[in-house]
């Protein structure tokens, strides 16, 4: 992939506005107050003591109770080496346009929120390594759906003691300080949890999500009321955010995504092997008091570890591709990961 694609790239859901500051070409960092309408436009107030993460999450809770009707079965991925392959079932009337204009509008006001109380680190040196990993997984985003490189792909860092990332719909990238310095990552450790997001943003778990819950809640009263006062996106954006609960993907969305993941940091050049380290981690922060965000949806068990260890076979040959790749274009790079590797 063209990476200056990455830094020109532009939304899906909505064009940017012509303010928007792009730093460099090879660079996904945007400053969000430069990227949407103002909250005069229908963007959600974010108040209270959550997270902006959490916050995020908060607003699809609404979309469940919307009157929509027809299910379509797709494939939103291509299988990949790892063979992701489980047809999944949307609402017809839950267009990801819609869904992803909606939350690209919540991240923008979080990340206006956090620039705000002098929170936002994207340019500094932790926001910088989060990009440059984030880029080079985005770069292998075609092996599972061909144009997604080409979405409007956000990240920002906040420096904020919450163990927690997430790529929301449409590729929006937000990590926390706290995920990377408590659990000391690694560049590959990093690069993992980064796969892993985007891999629910390739799959569109958060559409799936909703479809399914949508057709267990609905109610037709509360769906007309809601249809009727406008676009899904500003429904969701105006009303939305101030209620419900998170989405909680389910065991198999996060075993999608994992597998996902896996290959994309192999492809990357990042070593899979460790997904198994970062796992440990993870497990070893949930036991000493106190439930991290993250592992509030991405539960540490050893069945995950039994499942990653069984794909590393598949994943290993590109990843020692990658590397060969990588030790002919960028030497210094590869000498300094087999260094961290000892």
């Amino acid at each position: 992939m063209d990476r200056a694609l990455i830094g020109r790239a532009r939304c899906a859901e909505r064009p940017p506005r012509r303010d928007v500051l792009v730093h460099t070409a090879l660079s996904v960092r945007f400053r969000a107050h430069r990227t949407y309408n103002s909250a005069g436009n229908g963007a959600a107030d974010f108040s209270g003591k959550e997270s902006d993460l959490q916050r995020l999450t908060l607003g699809f809770a609404l979309i469940q109770l919307i009157l929509l009707a027809g299910c379509s079965g797709v494939q939103t991925t291509q299988p990949g080496v790892v063979g992701v392959d489980r047809t999944q079932y949307m609402i017809d009337s839950l267009p990801a346009r819609e869904l992803n204009g909606a939350y690209a509008m919540a991240y923008a006001k979080a990340v206006r929120r956090a620039e705000a109380e002098g929170k936002l680190v994207t340019e500094s040196p932790v926001g910088r390594r989060v990009i440059d990993i984030s880029v080079k997984l985005v770069e292998q985003v075609p092996a599972f759906r061909p144009g997604a490189e080409r979405w409007g792909w956000f990240v920002n860092v906040i420096d904020e003691d919450i163990v927690n990332a997430n790529c929301g719909p449409g590729g929006k990238i937000l990590v926390y300080t706290g995920l990377i310095d408590r659990l000391a990552l690694t560049d590959d450790e990093l690069a993992v949890v980064l796969g892993h997001e985007i891999g629910h943003g390739l799959r569109d778990h958060a559409r799936e999500h909703i479809s399914t819950k949508a057709g267990f809640e609905i109610t037709g009263a509360l769906g007309s009321s809601v249809l009727g006062a406008g676009s899904l996106g500003k429904t969701l954006i105006s009303k939305s955010l101030d209620v419900g609960v998170g989405l909680g993907f389910s065991r198999r969305d996060e075993v999608e995504a994992d597998l996902i993941g896996l290959e994309l940091v192999a492809r990357a050049g990042f070593d899979p092997r460790a997904s198994v380290s970062l796992w440990e981690k993870m497990a070893a922060i949930s036991q000493g008091g106190g439930m991290p965000a993250f592992l509030s949806t991405h539960p540490s068990d050893r069945a995950r570890i039994k499942r990653l260890n069984e794909a590393m076979p598949k994943v290993m040959p590109l990843f020692r591709a990658a590397s060969m790749q990588i030790e002919q274009r960028e030497p210094e790079r590869y000498h300094l990961t087999q260094d961290d590797h000892h």
